[in-house]
């Protein structure tokens, strides 16, 4: 069995566990931590993940932040001129976007068919590595999560400690963090 089975194998017993009710947002957050080497191979079987899901009687609704900073650079009128000034889009970049994520996000949280009994799958966030904080999106939609979110976190998680594509000082966050390790330990807390 690979990575990505045991993997998700990890989350469906997590996922199929009953759900406690009176959470702060940031405890109905699962990271869903794997090696960056293994973004593809997860994309790929991300379905796997949506069906155990719906077969622990929960919903699903993905969402995909891969495109994001290209759709959201699309939308600005001058972008022209920060390809030819890159340093320019450093102001835009630390207040536009991290609201423009938070949008996309909060609109999978809060969508009609998604309530208190689904998840919403968030991918693609190696795609914002370098424009937004992870840290920074959470804190703004942890309010708007009625079920559970499950971030899939190409990254390091250590004692409560995660760290995006295993390069930026990480972050101490409440989220339930699922990972599988090389000696076949399945992990969940």
């Amino acid at each position: 069995m690979g990575r990505i089975e045991r993997l998700v194998e990890a989350y469906t017993r997590h996922i199929s566990l009953p759900w406690q009710r009176d959470l702060s947002g940031a405890q109905k957050a699962i990271f869903v931590v794997y090696d960056k080497t293994d973004e593809r191979r997860l994309r790929v079987r991300m379905e796997l993940f949506a069906l155990a899901t719906r077969e622990s009687g929960h919903g699903w609704k993905g969402c995909d932040l891969t495109r994001a900073f290209a759709e959201w650079m699309a939308g600005i009128d001058y972008r022209e001129s920060y390809f030819e000034c890159p340093e320019d889009l450093q102001l835009r970049l630390e207040s536009d976007f991290p609201d423009f994520l938070a949008a996309r996000v909060r609109e999978a949280l809060t969508a009609e068919d998604a309530d208190g009994e689904t998840v919403v799958g968030v991918a693609g966030i190696a795609s914002i590595f370098g424009f937004s904080r992870v840290s920074g999106l959470m804190e703004a939609v942890e309010k708007d999560i009625r079920g559970r979110i499950a971030v899939f976190f190409p990254g390091e998680y250590d004692k409560s400690n995660y760290r995006l594509l295993d390069a930026r000082d990480g972050w101490n966050y409440l989220a339930v963090p699922i990972t599988v390790h090389e000696g076949g330990i399945y992990s969940w807390r």
